[in-house]
């Protein structure tokens, strides 16, 4: 199968372009990138020296494809969706335009006014473990922010079995690396500002807000904080359980959802240093780590990910190859390191 990157100079599209140059049943075509068009791909990502003699090309020189992926900043494919569509009949995207389905969510939470609200319900919000079945036949997916991803995949199960006590709120903390930023550099960027730093830069009010409410049904009081990472996301939530739910429903719970889940693992170990889930561990990765401790009715929820990975390029060729009817673990079969 023939595929092209839109907007692959950024981390996430260097880092989905490693995973489809090894995947066994890709041919990467083209990587499209403006500033870099007509440089070697090595030059901008080199990590994949040796590994692609592709060159950067013009998105006005994409040329058809079987499936694209879209790795543009927001706002963009949804003002040239039709351009993009011509080029493939399949397409895959990581920005935030077609993750919301109500159009009322978009101008609350991105103050706009979607373009394209007819093409909302067309594609499949991308957390395969959610929507496996809509992604078989599905002809456009989008991505799941990496904040989202991991309070979702955490909690769905508590929400979808009726764990949760829905009269009492729910709350979440994202502890997130500084490669979530993306690959431009900033003022919060800048070394001796951002080196040593726990900056709470989103206490309220989070953009994947929007997707956990729709996903989970209910509302989640969500707080992203910037820690001294590159990849990873460690996000904890305080959730209060139904009268009566014990430690033992709760493994069950997670067991019946995610016990045949490929890339989802309940960590909860009673000894060792990594008892709960670390994301350190998980750097370039598509698992997603959840591990929990319970106190009276209070459950204290963890979830890790590598937010390039199970929060983008790992989720994106995840869905892939759900799409093409792959093997759903081809091309995301590495393990992580230790140590690292």
């Amino acid at each position: 199968m023939r595929a092209s990157i839109v907007g692959c100079s950024g981390y996430v599209g260097g880092e989905l372009l490693r995973l489809l140059l090894q995947h066994p049943h890709v041919e990467v075509h083209q990587v499209t990138s403006e500033r870099f068009a007509g440089k070697p791909v090595k030059q901008v990502h080199p990590n994949l020296r040796g590994s692609s003699d592709l060159k950067f090309v013009s998105a006005k020189d994409l040329e058809d494809v079987d499936l694209l992926f879209t790795a543009l900043p927001h706002t963009n494919l949804m003002q040239r969706f039709d351009e993009f569509d011509a080029r493939a009949g399949r397409i895959i995207d990581l920005s935030a335009d077609f993750r919301l389905k109500d159009l009322e969510a978009y101008r609350e939470w991105y103050d706009l006014d979607h373009p394209r609200p007819e093409l909302l319900e067309e594609f499949v919000y991308g957390i395969v473990e959610l929507h496996r079945d809509q992604m078989r036949s599905a002809h456009y997916i989008s991505s799941a922010g990496c904040n989202a991803t991991a309070a979702i995949l955490s909690l769905h199960p508590l929400f979808a079995n009726g764990v949760v006590d829905r009269e009492r709120p729910v709350v979440a903390e994202a502890k997130c690396g500084s490669s979530e930023a993306g690959n431009k550099s900033s003022e919060a960027s800048h070394h001796p500002e951002r080196s040593g730093c726990v900056r709470s830069y989103k206490p309220i009010r989070h953009r994947h807000t929007a997707e956990m409410a729709q996903e989970l049904g209910g509302h989640v009081n969500f707080s992203a904080t910037s820690i001294e990472m590159v990849r990873g996301i460690l996000m904890t939530a305080h959730v209060f359980v139904r009268d009566g739910v014990t430690e033992r429903d709760i493994w069950r719970t997670y067991r019946s959802e995610y016990g045949t889940e490929p890339f989802v693992r309940i960590v909860k170990e009673r000894t060792g240093l990594y008892r709960y889930p670390e994301p350190k561990i998980l750097a370039g990765t598509n698992y997603c780590d959840i591990g929990f401790a319970m106190d009276g009715d209070r459950l204290v929820v963890m979830g890790a990910i590598d937010n390039l990975m199970k929060g983008a390029a790992g989720q994106a060729v995840h869905a892939m190859n759900v799409m093409c009817d792959f093997s759903e673990t081809a091309g995301l079969s590495f393990t992580g390191l230790h140590p690292i």
